[in-house]
């Protein structure tokens, strides 16, 4: 296979998850869509369609082979490297009211839809499962990080164990995957008709939760990203995923489960940091300039990425 064959492949996942990202800010710019609409839309996504689906990609799996420990221990490991070293970043190079928000959009990525859309295109049934696990882990692992550091420089947040455990006890997405394995486990056979009407309903969400990722992008915000933004995009899209990567690599991933461990990493800074940011009473406008210039630099760094492993035989 010729590179430039490499290349097309990989546009071919990349292209039509981005694509409809852009679909999503183009909608709301000729106004289509609203933000009546996006909220809407989001709710549904977050709370029954997303649940769904990730239901039904474990449920139909082999749960020995959709729970890969070592992938999950490695993607715990990376992210929190590039937590602390993000922090400590920020104690010497961003002021002390930003801290929290730089932080949190330095490792805190949009895994839910932009991964698992790019897993699972990619990697079909294999990328759903695995991505359909590692998307709930990193559900919980972003929410306990994300929550400590916003504590810590907010006046109005205050971390406290029991809060995020109940919180991600009633996680629909956390409770979906926990399902999702339990009646992969158990082996749980559902009525026919019930099967196909809940994938008619989990075929809605990752055209709808990209276009609703797109409809909250803004130019303008891009446009006055400072220097906390940008850096905050650099690790989040490069510095993260390629140390994470490289010592994944050393320590003998190869294939799939590296190119899985790409996508996750190097997922742009998810939109939930926003509403993470404004309820510490932290600053909102950074939060939201890291997630819309991240975005659309991913476009390219993932894609680049990928390639990259693909060109290398992974």
């Amino acid at each position: 296979m010729t590179q430039f064959e490499v290349l097309s492949q990989i546009l071919a996942v990349t292209a039509p998850v981005f694509s409809m990202v852009v679909l999503g800010l183009l909608l709301k710019r000729m106004e289509l869509i609203n933000e009546h609409f996006i909220q809407t839309s989001s709710a549904l996504v977050f709370k029954a369609t997303m649940p769904t689906l990730f239901f039904l990609s474990l449920w139909k799996s082999d749960i020995r082979h959709s729970v890969q420990f070592e992938l999950l221990a490695m993607f715990g490991v990376s992210t929190l490297l590039g937590y602390v070293a993000s922090w400590l970043w920020a104690m010497r190079k961003v002021p002390r009211a930003q801290r929290g928000v730089f932080v949190q959009g330095s490792f805190r990525g949009n895994c839910g839809v932009m991964s698992f859309a790019l897993a699972s295109s990619y990697f079909g049934d294999f990328g759903s499962s695995v991505g359909g696990v590692l998307a709930g882990f990193s559900i919980l692992i972003f929410n306990v990080l994300s929550v400590l550091v916003l504590s810590v420089y907010s006046s109005t947040l205050e971390f406290r164990w029991r809060n995020v455990l109940k919180e991600l006890a009633t996680n629909p997405l956390v409770v979906a995957v926990v399902l999702g394995m339990a009646a992969s486990w158990f082996q749980l056979e559902l009525p026919v008709w019930v099967n196909k009407s809940a994938n008619y309903f989990a075929d809605l969400t990752l055209p709808l939760a990209l276009i609703c990722v797109g409809g909250t992008l803004s130019w303008f915000a891009v446009r006055e990203s400072g220097v906390a933004a940008v850096q905050a995009s650099v690790i989040k899209l490069l510095l993260l995923p390629v140390g994470g990567c490289l010592l994944a690599w050393l320590l003998g991933f190869q294939g799939r489960e590296l190119v899985i461990l790409w996508v996750f990493l190097a997922s742009p800074t998810a939109a939930g940091s926003f509403s993470m940011a404004m309820g510490a009473g932290a600053d909102g406008r950074l939060a939201a300039n890291i997630i819309a210039l991240s975005t659309f630099l991913s476009i390219f760094t993932v894609t680049l990425g990928m390639y990259g492993l693909s060109a290398l035989g992974h």
